[in-house]
């Protein structure tokens, strides 16, 4: 009988995917799925089916409570003399909607350095004097609402100290909203407000990721030549194609006067200013051979993998009028051609850019206003040497004729220096040697620059 009443036990837990409660009878020994009189419960016990499917949620739940910690080690960063590079900021997931997250992240960049300034005016004294500064201070917050939309921004305090300048005071830099693939492509995504536009390769580069912290004069004339710092308010759109075609699109608010420079290298002198359009312009950048996909905006490789990408961008910020100092109403639509081309294969690395600038003001001071074009170009490139702790020499050539239509305008840079990556972009010194000329009609003297900096950043 007790035979009996087990195999019963048995058939039902195996025909049911639930769990049951025994009972043993005291008298009888005889077990029971249902209490009654003299039966004691003995607990309740689950079919092998249902075991499985236990241990399954169980193992899928460790797998969610391993999403959810805060990770920080780059795990495919190669091993530096202080350790493997950490990604850029530390993610925070709550535990019941993982796609969910806040990112927080700080960046400081310092730099040491011993400047001299020699006229070419014999009339005029030299200069000479030591700088200490911090070259970049930043606290940086993505707020993820969802696996489709987030928002990121940083708060700022660039060159605090720099020269005779104190402090300075803290603002916003990027503040945009991000909407990732609504549509389920890479092709098509989104950003909303201050988002950087690619006037410029090195320029769109995270400064954290820049082989020197100081970009080419042209690349920071092309930021603020379409909108203020790249990155005025606006609205764009962007994706890529297998990363072997990106593109952007974009339109929003125009330049600020407070960045509008002239030939000279003049801030803007006038009266009544105004823009009475939104900019607008687009890039495309193409990665033609198979296996050389550029797969991240950066100039900092490390010696791993390799990349080959072409690209050009236009951009158009119309309907600018103003009033000069001899009374003369000026309009002008400022127009930029930029052309990059960047590759590295291993541990060589090469980046170059050239850019046209259409109506470009010759002297804010003239008692009548010239307008001309303005033509740039740089090339660097950077050697990394894993086998010597990651010492990377680099160099930067530039040449930027401010003036088309005449001679005098040319400014040429020089750089030479070598970075020490002791941490990948986490932690990293480097020590720079840099010689701007200017020619007679935008100063007429050349500067020389021995820098020693350093950055931190997680």
């Amino acid at each position: 009988m007790k035979r009996i009443v087990l195999m019963s036990v048995i058939a039902a837990m195996s025909l049911s995917a639930t769990t049951i409660t025994l009972y043993k009878d005291t008298k009888t020994g005889a077990l029971y799925t249902t209490p009654g009189e003299n039966r004691v419960r003995l607990g309740e016990f689950v079919s092998k089916d249902e075991l499985e499917k236990s241990e399954s949620k169980g193992f899928k739940d460790e797998l969610k409570v391993k999403k959810v910690l805060p990770r920080i080690i780059d795990e495919k960063s190669p091993t530096f003399l202080l350790g493997k590079a950490t990604k850029p900021n530390m993610i925070i997931r709550p535990f019941d909607d993982p796609d969910m997250y806040l990112k927080l992240g700080v960046r400081v960049q310092g730099t040491f350095e011993n400047r001299e300034k020699d006229y070419n005016d014999p009339t005029k004294a030299d200069k000479e004097y030591w700088d200490a500064y911090l070259r970049r201070v930043r606290f940086e917050v993505t707020a993820g609402f969802s696996k489709h939309l987030s928002f990121t921004m940083d708060i700022r305090n660039d060159k605090a100290n720099y020269q005779d300048k104190g402090e300075q005071e803290f603002n916003v830099g990027d503040a945009y909203l991000k909407i990732k693939k609504p549509f389920g492509t890479s092709l098509v995504n989104f950003k909303l407000y201050r988002g950087k536009i690619d006037v410029s390769r090195t320029e769109t580069v995270k400064s954290a990721y820049v082989i020197h912290y100081d970009r080419p004069h042209v690349a920071d004339e092309a930021a603020q030549y379409i909108t203020h710092n790249r990155r005025g308010t606006n609205a764009q759109m962007y994706g890529h194609k297998e990363k072997k075609f990106h593109y952007q699109v974009a339109m929003g608010d125009g330049i600020y006067s407070g960045k509008f420079h002239d030939a000279k290298g003049h801030s803007f002198e006038g009266s009544d200013f105004l823009q009475k359009s939104y900019f607008y312009g687009g890039k495309v950048v193409l990665s033609p051979f198979d296996g050389w996909e550029e797969k991240k905006r950066t100039e900092t490789y490390f010696a791993q993998g390799k990349h080959f990408e072409v690209g050009v961008g236009y951009w158009v910020s119309p309907d600018i009028r103003y009033t000069s100092l001899a009374g003369e109403r000026v309009d002008l639509d400022h127009k930029l051609l930029n052309l990059e081309m960047s590759a590295h294969y291993k541990g060589a690395f090469i980046q170059a850019e050239y850019f046209k600038f259409d109506d470009v003001v010759k002297d804010f001071t003239a008692p009548t206003t010239e307008i001309g074009t303005s033509s740039g170009w740089y090339v660097t490139g950077e050697y990394v040497l894993p086998q010597f702790y990651y010492i990377a020499p680099f160099a930067r050539y530039e040449k930027w004729d401010r003036w088309d239509d005449e001679s005098g305008y040319d400014l040429t840079s020089t750089i030479f220096g070598i970075n020490w990556y002791l941490r990948g972009n986490t932690t990293k010194v480097g020590l720079s040697y840099q010689k701007d000329e200017y020619d007679k009609n935008i100063g007429d003297y050349d500067e020389k620059r021995l820098k020693l900096t350093t950055q931190w950043f997680f």
